[in-house]
């Protein structure tokens, strides 16, 4: 199980997780921080200067998951991990990805009231040089418009520890037993394992009466994605669509949906590519629209987006997919994609 201490920059995260591993037994902290300070050490200086915080690379989000399991893997019990996560797809594709490992998390936020916050942020002297503690007080200030923002999804998610008028080793005894008594609940992202070989996915296009096509938010990786999914053992891949849109946005389509594309992905480490279809689902009235259902634990939200909007939404190798498949439907046609390029 992990015990994820979430709040502002400045919020006295690392300090009360100390006091944590303290009270919980058989528990490890793990900081993901010295995650980001390896990758310093590892990364050009190129493509450490294309981001502001090492939050936003890929291979950090990644490592955070593999280095929590293999901790998990090597001392057991629980792990506590104070960081700060503000951006709900961050949150999503981190602990989407433990709990493909089967590790439990319990989120918990603390969140004192703002006055007192700026007050401890700017009390702040924990490097022992003046100006390196100034940068550290001035990126937390800075960090307190984006945690406002977050403020309602953070709050819905985590259990919330007003932790104005507590000290460290208070407010640790809270979670402590907000733990043990189960009020700390298991957040609910799900996320597919990791696949080892090759697969086979199947995504649905449904349009409405405005020629847009419908996109889904995962709540378990990065980026829009077509209702869709992967398709089982033995399943028509038509049929593995089909079951994935009733599964997903409640919708059960009355006819098997036509195939606009094959589309080949090619490996790339750490996965393994494999053959992407995309079928026609049809048009949804307005009736179709009204039940459309999400489960919240994988899907976000859903909206009807243009060919240009699309390009915001999705990854780039998604986008030339739904290009392509546009394409096929006004010509009535079925192409053949090799890594996103039609051939034959």
């Amino acid at each position: 199980m992990i015990v994820w201490i979430n709040g502002a920059f400045g919020a006295g995260k690392s300090s009360t997780a100390r006091e944590l591993v303290e009270l919980i037994p058989n528990s490890t902290l793990y900081d993901p921080e010295l995650t980001g300070g390896g990758l310093r050490g590892l990364l050009p200086a190129k493509r450490l200067a294309e981001v502001e915080d090492y939050q936003d690379l890929p291979i950090w989000r990644r490592l955070v998951v593999d280095t929590a399991a293999a901790l998990l893997a090597e001392v057991g019990g629980v792990l506590v991990v104070p960081m700060t996560l503000l951006r709900q797809e961050y949150r999503d594709e981190i602990f989407g990805g433990l709990a493909a490992r089967r590790i439990e998390v319990r989120h918990v936020l603390l969140d004192p009231e703002e006055t007192i916050l700026r007050e401890r942020i700017d009390g702040r002297s924990e490097y022992g040089d003046p100006e390196v503690d100034a940068r550290a007080r001035e990126w937390c200030h800075a960090h307190l418009g984006p945690y406002r923002a977050a403020h309602d999804w953070l709050t819905a998610d985590a259990y919330t520890v007003d932790t104005s008028a507590l000290t460290a080793a208070e407010a640790a005894r809270s979670i402590a037993d907000a733990v043990r008594t189960g009020r700390v609940s298991s957040c609910g992202i799900v996320q597919t394992p990791d696949p080892t070989g090759e697969t086979l996915a199947a995504g649905v296009l449904l349009f409405d009466d405005q020629d847009r096509f419908l996109l889904v938010d995962p709540t378990y990786k990065p980026g829009w994605e077509f209702p869709g999914g992967v398709v089982e053992p033995g399943e028509p891949p038509a049929r593995a669509g089909m079951r994935e849109v009733a599964e997903e946005i409640g919708l059960e389509l009355d006819a098997v949906p036509r195939l606009l594309l094959v589309d080949w992905e090619r490996p790339k480490p750490p996965g393994y590519g494999g053959l992407r279809l995309l079928f026609d689902g049809g048009r949804l009235g307005p009736e179709d629209t009204a039940r459309l259902r999400l489960p919240g634990a994988e899907l976000r939200d859903w909206r009807f987006v243009t060919e240009d909007e699309a390009a915001e939404l999705l990854p780039p190798v998604r986008y030339r997919r739904l290009r392509w498949a546009l394409r096929a439907r006004e010509r009535g046609t079925v192409l053949n994609l090799e890594a996103g390029v039609p051939v034959g």
